[in-house]
């Protein structure tokens, strides 16, 4: 897989990540337990501090304290999960920026594949 790069102004940025399939093994918490993707702790790595996280799941609220739990043990840091999502669809929807600045960006992933983002930052945008 060729890793996606993603230039980014130095503005601090919201990611909205999915969590089954894209950060952990599809299903994982059904089968065994939950498990991170191959490149995920890397990607965090490269996150700025004072960027947000939000996580995004159809797992149901009770599975919430579980992946919680996972995720304090993994290191891997978010702000807020959205537990009882659709399983559709998701679609997000921003206004670009008066200079031209580009606010939005979509990166699809194939289920259960490695996590390969790499963020640059741009200080000219």
């Amino acid at each position: 897989m060729t890793p996606e790069t993603l230039t980014l102004s130095p503005l601090p940025h919201t990611w909205i990540l999915d969590v089954d399939g894209t950060l952990c093994v599809h299903n994982g918490h059904l089968n065994g337990g939950d498990e991170l993707l191959p490149g995920v702790k890397e990607f965090f790595a490269q996150l700025p501090g004072e960027d947000m996280v939000v996580l995004i799941t159809s797992r149901k609220e009770e599975h919430r304290a579980a992946l919680e739990d996972f995720l304090h043990r993994e290191g891997i840091r978010y702000d807020h999960i959205i537990c009882g999502a659709p399983v559709g669809e998701r679609i997000l929807i921003n206004d670009d920026k008066s200079s031209g600045l580009c606010m939005a960006y979509a990166v699809r992933q194939q289920r259960d594949e490695i996590f390969k983002i790499n963020i640059e930052i741009d200080h000219k945008l």
